[in-house]
């Protein structure tokens, strides 16, 4: 192999990964756009059952109108909050390469033996083994990011590798 065709797959195997991680993004964004258009529409649906509440010319106004109004407004606020809460905790749990949902939570690390074991974590894995993400049990300093670590391409150089470890000793 000569250094031109390493160079170049080197660079295709960066932006293999710049691709991925562009893409868990665009599907953030994608979820956003989608529930902001819903939720757009909600609000003009509401905008218009309160034509007079929403922009009251006069002062004749019926004020029991402008309540219902203002809680109709109230809950779209709490409905889009919701909503925005909803689809950032699912993007979270999503894996960074084939965003498929992380799954089998794994408790690791013990309070009583945290100097051997280490702090107590729940790591969530991918179904096809792209990558772990760790997040800690409990979260003492505040809120922390989650870490998350990828896998490498060959799921049983990773499962073998404690395997070739044992066989140099005897």
């Amino acid at each position: 192999m000569d250094l031109r065709t390493a160079r170049v797959a080197t660079k295709l195997k960066m932006g293999s990964g710049n691709l991925n991680g562009m893409r868990y993004w665009a599907y953030l964004a994608a979820k956003l756009l989608s529930a902001a258009a819903v939720l757009y529409g909600l609000l003009g649906w509401i905008i218009r059952q309160f034509p007079a509440a929403s922009d009251p010319p006069e002062p004749l106004v019926d004020g029991g109108q402008i309540l219902l109004y203002n809680l109709a407004v109230l809950g779209w606020f709490l409905l889009c909050s919701g909503v925005l809460y909803i689809i950032v905790r699912d993007q979270r749990y999503r894996c960074r390469i084939c965003l498929r949902r992380l799954r089998m939570p794994v408790e690791t690390g013990s309070w009583g033996r945290m100097l051997q074991f280490g702090r107590p974590r729940i790591e969530y894995i991918c179904p096809y083994g792209h990558g772990t993400l760790k997040q800690d049990e409990l979260q003492i300093t505040g809120l922390e990011n989650p870490q998350w670590t990828p896998h490498s391409g060959d799921m049983w150089d990773e499962l073998c590798a404690a395997s070739k470890e044992s066989d140099g000793q005897p």
